[in-house]
């Protein structure tokens, strides 16, 4: 298959571009970003207005499909913008800030910030609770410390833990995934998200943690016992595994590690919405690259991230 950025006309022209993002996001027509309003709007055609103008006479002021979204007080050509969209949701492991910036010809700094706003589009707000068979883990995400030769004590030893984020998955088996950054991983931080994530009559799949256990005591409660090498078994004809949230988080890791490198744990949250969408979105809900990054084109609404906004 070829790869549509190098033919298709939205990723080249930015009128092409700005009538493709309309289209997602205006598909019965303008729709005034200041007021609301869906009539008296008229196309802005002088010589020097700009791409994608137009001009509500309700309120009187003028607007573009950008105002309001990840896109607004931007400088970079739409176009660009869809590309990123495109390479970062067609990348199964992501895009590097510094391969972006290469590809797109803009600044290191440019491309950061424009990745940080496409995840931030692709943050999804939980629909509802998960049915059916529900895997959740924990898992930890982060660099190495470098201990110098001093720690050759017992007491002296640093946890194989000790510099690396706690990330939490609960993953609805065939569905989808929803991953949270806690500071501590605890019965009492974990009960909020089980309450939320876990429909009261799911089947939910842990190892044997006693934390996991703990916060999911109020539901049908499934445990493999990694210690004793036990990974599958088959219970009642249902299969009592946790392969399934492992196999997301080694894609998680294989990012971090291998495409990003670092990631502070202020800016987790944002990464881990990245890699939620992509799973979310994948191939094996019929879901392609192109239709991906549309999906992701739909989050931009109603969504602004400045320089000075906090993590």
């Amino acid at each position: 298959m070829s790869n549509p950025i190098l033919s298709d006309p939205r990723f080249h022209n930015e009128e092409a571009a700005y009538d493709f993002v309309e289209s997602i996001l205006w598909p019965d027509g303008p729709v005034c970003t200041h007021c609301g309003s869906k009539e008296r709007i008229g196309k802005m055609n002088g010589k020097t207005t700009r791409i994608g103008a137009y001009k509500c006479y309700v309120c009187r002021k003028p607007f573009t499909v950008k105002v309001g979204t990840i896109f607004e007080d931007s400088h970079i050509a739409l176009r660009l913008w869809l590309q990123a969209i495109y390479l970062m949701c067609s990348s199964k492991k992501g895009i590097s800030t510094n391969q972006l910036h290469r590809t797109l010809g803009v600044t290191l700094k440019t491309a950061w910030f424009m990745t940080h706003r496409i995840r931030y589009a692709m943050e999804q707000n939980p629909s509802g609770p998960f049915y059916g068979t529900i895997e959740m883990d924990e898992t930890y995400v982060g660099g190495k410390l470098r201990v110098g030769s001093y720690a050759n004590n017992s007491q002296d030893r640093l946890s194989g833990i000790a510099n690396k984020a706690p990330v939490v998955s609960v993953l609805q088996r065939g569905g989808s995934v929803r991953s949270y950054h806690l500071h501590r991983v605890t019965a009492k931080n974990l009960k909020p998200i089980v309450a939320e994530m876990i429909a009261e009559d799911a089947h939910l799949m842990t190892d044997t943690s006693t934390v996991l256990a703990s916060a999911g005591a109020h539901h049908k409660h499934s445990q493999v016992n990694h210690n004793e090498k036990e990974y599958v078994r088959i219970e009642n004809g249902e299969c009592i595994t946790t392969n399934t949230v492992e196999g997301y988080f080694s894609i998680l890791k294989r990012g971090i590690n291998g495409i990003y490198h670092h990631c502070g744990k202020q800016h987790l949250h944002r990464y881990l919405a990245e890699f939620d969408f992509r799973y979310n979105n994948r191939i094996a809900m019929g879901i392609d690259d192109t239709t991906r990054a549309e999906n992701a084109l739909r989050g931009i609404a109603g969504k602004r991230l400045t320089y000075t906004t906090p993590a």
